[in-house]
Parts: structure tokens; sequence; C-alpha cells
């Protein structure tokens, strides 16, 4: 079916005959909307080459979150300096015949050039302020849209929910158990770098490890108990296979007797040099059974050894676990966290906000923008915590702390990246920074914003201008 205006062609050949095929297709210059080409097919051919500032930022959140962690931008900075188009991609484009001969030539040397200030990793952000602005050629400000949402929407996202459960969680272990659940491997990928910034302590998908270095855990699933005839004989196969930092999941059959048994093998375990870490519980009333475990363990003389749970874990089911008091030490986290069950989707735009030297404004109901390059200056008060944010023209002089930072100039970084473990600990200080209702997730906690009277003149300017040419 087409759309209105769309123009039909017949597409390229099916998968087995292509020859165009980039060893990581995340990086393929083709990952993109189609309508961006069309656009830049527009520009060029037109001759609109002007330099344009776009940015990309929230319009709203439900009043749980409340607010969102900046993530992704390393991955985005990745993307626009390596950005390239392939001869193969052009020779593919060519054929296909969805763009124009004049667009195939622009692209033979397509180059990300432009500047970007964005807000550093890590940071706690609210809707409105930009996460990131690009400044640049209009068609190469336009063609990275597609590809800065993906990145950056989905890792804010994923980032804002993990800093939620470990907000709940009160310095519990957390680990991301979410790959198998997440929507594709590069989105299960991401969610665990972007949940390891945001507080979590790991992960169990290996290769968030080699790519980040990330820190990664695993216990056992209970195919490896029933693949034994009995289940002490199956935590001893498993203790002598991974006897470092063991976890045992106790909850195949029955629970409590599970625990029993491992009370019985620990001595055994320890006369052969090994250390039971903890249990795992991963069904049932988590409440309960974490106390009658937890009993059993102690008077077995196991004190040291966790209960670490899974099952359907998120903020809400953490923070009711711990409030009832169950002795839980630490929660693995998967389907809440890496498909951000509550909250699927941010009211997100990317905007032209600035074209030619001239202020741009979407004035759409319901989705009006603020023109020009802003700036979000952050207040602290007197107790070291977030008081609230000033949403203003870039060149604007007010007080508090600038939050968007110049990151890429020409299409080549500033410095170089922040290593993990660094914005992890930003993030840390931005969650410990924020007021005491939004740690504690209170719906009905709000964050003052406040619109700037520099950038209210630069909108009323602006709207002048739209209504003069219109009326021309």
């Amino acid at each position: 079916m087409l759309l209105p205006g769309e123009v039909s062609h017949s597409d390229p050949p099916p998968p087995a005959q292509r020859k165009c095929r980039p060893m990581n297709p995340y990086e393929s210059f083709l990952l993109t909307d189609l309508y961006q080409l069309a656009m830049m097919e527009g520009y060029v051919e037109e001759g609109v080459t002007g330099t344009a500032v776009l940015e990309f930022f929230a319009r709203k959140l439900p009043p749980q979150p409340g607010f969102l962690m900046a993530a992704g931008l390393e991955q985005a900075l990745d993307f626009l300096q390596d950005l390239r188009v392939t001869p193969e991609e052009l020779n593919w484009l060519s054929a296909s015949g969805k763009v124009s001969p004049a667009l195939i030539d622009y692209l033979a040397e397509f180059r990300f050039t432009g500047d970007v200030h964005a807000m550093p990793e890590g940071k706690v952000l609210f809707p409105d302020e930009p996460i990131i602005r690009l400044t640049a050629p209009l068609s190469e400000a336009q063609y990275a849209e597609t590809r800065l949402i993906n990145l950056l929407h989905f890792q804010s996202l994923i980032a804002a929910k993990a800093a939620r459960i470990a907000l709940a969680a009160q310095g519990r272990l957390l680990v991301d158990f979410g790959l198998r659940r997440a929507h594709g491997a590069e989105a299960g990928l991401l969610a665990a770098r972007a949940s390891y910034i945001a507080g979590f302590a790991g992960t169990a998908t290996v290769l968030a490890g080699r790519e980040f270095g990330v820190p990664t855990f695993g216990t056992m699933a209970h195919a490896f108990v029933q693949s034994f005839d009995d289940e002490a004989q199956a935590f001893q196969a498993f203790a002598r296979a991974r006897p470092e930092k063991l976890v045992l999941l106790i909850d195949t059959y029955d629970t409590e007797e599970g625990a029993r048994k491992v009370a019985a093998l620990a001595p055994k375990l320890r006369a052969q040099g090994i250390t039971l870490g903890g249990v795992r519980l991963d069904s049932g009333d988590l409440d309960a059974l974490s106390r009658s475990v937890r009993r059993i363990l102690d008077e077995a003389g196991l004190q040291e050894v966790a209960i670490f749970v899974s099952g359907g874990m998120g903020e809400t089911k953490i923070g009711n676990l711990l409030q009832a008091g169950a002795p839980i030490d630490g929660f693995g986290v998967g389907t809440s966290l890496t498909t951000s069950s509550d909250l699927a989707a941010l009211d997100c735009a990317y905007k032209l906000e600035e074209y030619a030297g001239i202020p741009r404004r979407k004035r759409s109901e319901g989705k009006t923008t603020w023109p020009g390059r802003k700036q979000v200056l952050r207040r602290i008060g007197a107790d070291g915590r977030m008081a609230g944010d000033v949403l203003s023209a870039a060149d604007d002089a007010q007080d508090g702390v600038p939050l968007i930072e110049p990151v890429m100039k020409d299409g080549k970084r500033l410095r170089p990246a922040p290593t993990l473990d660094e914005i992890r600990a930003h993030a840390a200080a931005q969650l410990a920074a924020l007021p005491e209702g939004l740690r504690r997730l209170d719906p009905a906690a709000a964050y003052p914003v406040e619109i700037g009277a520099r950038l209210k003149a630069l909108a009323a300017e602006t709207d002048r201008s739209i209504d003069h040419m219109e009326e021309g």
C-alpha cells in the first residue's frame, strides 16, 4: 500500500541475491527511513544546503518516571564520526531506483562535518530539555535523525527505568537478565550498557562484557537441575563446574526442601574449597519463601549465603518486597527492564530549531517547539540537591550549572570518550542529588523547569516572522 504522494519502485532482489551485505547491519547507511533520503534529494536538487540546527528532546513524561537519564551518546558520536556510504550501498541505491542520480553523486563523498552539543551520559533531565543538538549542513543533520533517535531514545529510556529500579532496590545487587526478552539483539546489548550506567551491578549478557566491560553474572536454569535424577546431585555437579561465585537455583521442585539440600551440601563443598555465594528463587511467594529460606540457611550457619530473586521484577515489586522486610540481597531483572514495559516509548522529537541563521519553530497543535539553540541551567539548593532547571536560549546569561556541552567539532570528537565507570559514577551522583520526592519515586513529585525570558522573547519574535510570512 502506498502512502499519499509516494512513488512506487520495484523492490531490489531478495536477500539471497543481494551483494550488499555489511558485516554489521547496524552500521549501514541504509539503516534509515526512506523519507530522510527523499528530503536529502530535495535539498540537494533545490540547493537548500545552509547550516541547520536540530535538537532531540522528550516532549513530556508521565508522573512516573518523573525524570529521564541521558544515555547512548557514545554510540551516537561513533555513528556520526564513522558515517560513510559504501560503494556497495551506492550501487544498491542506484539500482533500486529509489533516489535520483544527483543524490547518488552527492552521497559518494557524504560525511558528517558538523558540530554536536549534548548532555553527558548519566545526566538526569526533564521534558523539553535537549539531549543532543546538531549544527551542520541541512542534509547531514536531517539524515542523522533516524539513527540518533534510535540510539538515544532507547538507551535513555532504559537508563531511566534502571535508575528507578536502583532507587527502589536501596543498594541491593541488581543484575540485568533481559536479553532473551529484549526486542532484538542490539536492544538487549544496549540495555545491558544503559542499565549498568544507571546503577545495575552487571548483566547476564556475555557480549556486553566484551564490548563494554560490563561485569557479567550467571547462575543456572531449571533445566540443569531437571537433567539429573537427584536435585542435590545437580547442585554438586554445578558447584564442581562453576566453583567461583557459586549461586544455586533452589525452586525447581520444592523451594524449602531445596534450601535444606543446599544447607546439607555446603559443608561438603567447603571441604572441597568451594564457597557457596548464594541461592536464587525464581517463583512463588518471594516474601514468604525468602524468609523461610533465610531461616533454614541461618540455622545451618550459612548467614553469609545471599538470597537472590528473579521473576517479574520491577521497581514496584522490588519496593514492595523490601518495604515488607523480605530478607533479599539481590534481584535479577529481565523483561520489565529491557522492554521498559510500563513506559515502552517516549513522546520525543528531533526538530529543526534554526536554519541559515534564522530561528525556526513548529506550531502544530500539541507539538509546538521552542525555537533556536538552547541551554539548560540547573540550580542547586543549599542541601546539594537539584532545585530546578531553566530552559533558555543558548546565549542567555542565567544562574545555574549549564548541562549541555560541546562534544564534537567539524565531525570530530573534542575529547576521548569517558570510561563506562566514569559515566556510571556521574549517574550515581545525579541520582543522589535528586529531590527527595523523586528519589522516593513519588508520582506526585514535581520538578520545576522554567522557560527563560530570553527564550520566550525569541519564540514571540519567531511567531511574528511566521505570521508575516503567511500573510505575504
